[in-house]
């Protein structure tokens, strides 16, 4: 058995204290894009609040700036790798100073509701979201979904040349062409859903299959996207708006388009991002907060304009160019089941990707 702590922290890297301010637990971002001076959905009630975030601080730095403007709660940010993350509060435990866990995936929330570390959240907060974007007991809600897709460079990928399923993916043709970010957590919330769908055995082949053929590693998916638009690669493993923020941020078309896998396959996964609140929460109005603050409209809207995620609560449209959530055939799985983090980063490890 590869040992937890090995696994979940030092295989993935080492996460720092960031901020603007250089090091320590500071206020959040300045970063931008700005969120618009929406009204707020939550009252003003002041405080502190602590949150360990799995989300990247560029995307959500400036929805935690406004909710910080618009509460007057001080939020001190640990930002760092989701499954990191998760594994420092399960060391911390009842010590950990964790207020909010915000979490990339479904899986790494879910890891902590296993253990009984997360508090319910209201119920009214939860019947925002549908059903299958929360958790099936009421302690983490998901926030912005988030969908697997194969980016694919148009240039040099025929549509007729893709495959139906992830399994394609290792025929020979795609040798050495494929990019993929196994220390992301969303990559790794899919591998637990392969093994939730098809099992050990069929997940272990396919990394297997796909490490022999030559698929590239990379870092995050940004990069991944990066390589396809630039001609390095033919086709990476991400999810989907990826492709939509490089092209905002460079001003400018990719020939890269998302090609969505067949109904039910493991690769067409749609996730949520997630936040709960912490059994052991100093902080329990201000974290409630927050919570509520990410589903309001100001903040659904910052996901769906900005960052190019889907929206979660009704009355928030999609960024136009998406294909719309519901047209999108995702696996019939409960995300509550991909709460078995670390037997997927076993996996991960055993094959050699970490």
């Amino acid at each position: 058995m590869i040992d937890r702590r090995q696994v979940l922290a030092g295989g993935l890297g080492t996460a720092a204290w960031v901020s603007l301010r250089g090091a320590g637990l500071a206020q959040d971002a300045d970063a931008s894009p700005e969120v618009s001076p929406a009204a707020s959905p939550v009252a003003a009630i002041g405080g502190s609040l602590v949150i360990y975030s799995g989300r990247n601080e560029n995307l959500v730095g400036p929805v935690i700036k406004r909710f910080q403007e618009a509460t007057g709660i001080t939020a001190e940010v640990r930002f760092g790798d989701t499954a990191e993350l998760a594994a420092t509060i399960l060391e911390e435990g009842d010590n950990s100073p964790a207020d909010v866990f915000f979490s990339q995936d479904a899986g790494a929330v879910g890891a902590l509701a296993r253990e009984g570390l997360l508090a319910p959240v209201d119920q009214a907060v939860l019947d925002l979201v549908p059903a299958e974007y929360r958790s099936t007991d009421g302690v983490w809600v998901g926030v912005s979904g988030r969908a697997r897709v194969l980016a694919y460079n148009t240039d040099t990928v025929t549509v007729d040349r893709l495959p139906s399923g992830v399994a394609g993916l290792t025929d020979p043709s795609w040798a050495g062409k494929v990019g993929w970010a196994p220390t992301n957590g969303s990559f790794q919330a899919f591998v637990t859903a392969f093994r939730v769908l098809e099992g050990d055995d069929a997940a272990r082949a396919w990394l297997t299959a796909m490490r022999d053929n030559g698929t590239v590693v990379f870092d995050g998916n940004g990069p991944i996207v990066q390589a396809v638009a630039a001609g390095e690669l033919e086709a990476g493993l991400v999810n989907h708006y990826y492709r939509y923020e490089i092209a905002a941020e460079e001003g400018t078309d990719l020939p890269v388009q998302n090609h969505f896998f067949a109904a039910g396959d493991p690769g067409s996964l749609v996730n949520v991002a997630a936040v709960a609140e912490l059994a052991t929460a100093a902080n329990g109005d201000q974290a409630k907060a927050f919570i509520a603050y990410l589903l309001g409209e100001e903040a659904q809207t910052y996901f769906a304009t900005e960052t190019f995620e889907y929206p979660l609560i009704a009355g928030v449209e999609t960024a136009p160019d998406l294909t719309p959530l519901d047209e999108i055939q995702s696996p019939a799985i409960d995300l509550s089941d991909l709460a078995d983090l670390e037997a997927t980063l076993e996996l991960i490890a055993e094959v050699g990707l970490v």
